[in-house]
């Protein structure tokens, strides 16, 4: 398995799936990332920050 360059949903960026990755996805049942770390970091911690407000 060889890594994959994705294009982010959220930035457009470009981002890197390794194979590393890829296997742990694939033995998980996960689908291929949508979104570069950095904006999935960012959803993760709106969304941590959203639970503690209510």
């Amino acid at each position: 398995m060889e890594d994959k360059k994705l294009i982010c949903a959220e930035c457009a960026a470009e981002f890197i799936f390794t194979a590393g990755e890829q296997e742990f996805y694939n033995e998980k049942g996960f689908q291929e990332p949508k979104k570069c770390k950095s904006c999935r970091d960012a959803f993760k911690a709106a969304k941590r920050n959203k639970n503690y407000q209510n």
